[in-house]
């Protein structure tokens, strides 16, 4: 069993910065990928970034290219999104997931076997 335990949602202004963490814990963690999604109000879940645990490579949705990062670190089961310039549409309850196994998508949600319990990101212009 693993559980994630996100932290460091809030409030910010447009232009500012936010530091998402997703610190997992109940067992030796070492999953294939970690990825944050996002829902906003009335809207589906929506893939945001991922990094294979591994290399370290991560992936993003076009509209944080270049403004969100995301990495880990394996020595705390961690992995963080670094939210630089965010917009007033990257508001939503921002979810952390772990791929405990090889996954050939991992954009999609239905590629996680484990979820955070979501933090709310609010951003205002």
């Amino acid at each position: 069993q693993v559980q994630l335990v996100e932290s460091g949602g809030g409030s910010v202004q447009a232009g500012g910065s936010l530091r998402l963490s997703c610190a997992a814990s109940g067992r030796t963690f070492s999953p294939y990928a970690m990825g944050w999604f996002r829902q906003a109000p009335g809207k589906e879940r929506e893939f945001v970034a991922a990094v294979r645990w591994s290399s370290g490579n991560a992936y993003y949705q076009d509209s944080v290219k270049g403004r969100f990062t995301s990495s880990r670190d394996n020595a705390k089961s961690s992995v963080y999104l670094q939210m630089n310039s965010p917009k007033p549409e990257d508001t939503a309850v921002y979810y952390c997931a772990a791929a405990l196994r090889y996954r050939n998508d991992i954009v999609a949600s239905s590629a996680y076997d484990y979820w955070g319990q979501g933090t709310q990101v609010t951003v205002s212009s």
